[in-house]
């Protein structure tokens, strides 16, 4: 069973669409979109379990050069 869940993320001024193309690249995000808002771009993740998506977040998105901070919820 797969687990999805949507990540929120902050990102450094200017640096959003830059954001975005780097993480619709990165395996496991299925979609990333530049959104209005308190934040700049919203994206889907798919892994196999929530410790994936764990991972992926903090060793991947959080280490994205323009990425502040970030929102993980978790699809139920």
């Amino acid at each position: 069973m797969t687990t999805k869940a949507y990540v929120l993320i902050e990102t450094a001024i200017g640096r959003t669409q830059q954001v975005v193309e780097s993480l619709r690249n990165m395996p496991g995000v299925t979609a990333a979109d530049a959104v209005t808002g308190p934040y700049d771009v919203i994206i889907v993740v798919e892994t196999r379990d929530p410790n994936e998506v764990g991972k992926l977040v903090m060793n991947e998105i959080h280490g994205l050069d323009g990425v502040n901070h970030t929102l993980t919820c978790l699809t139920i």
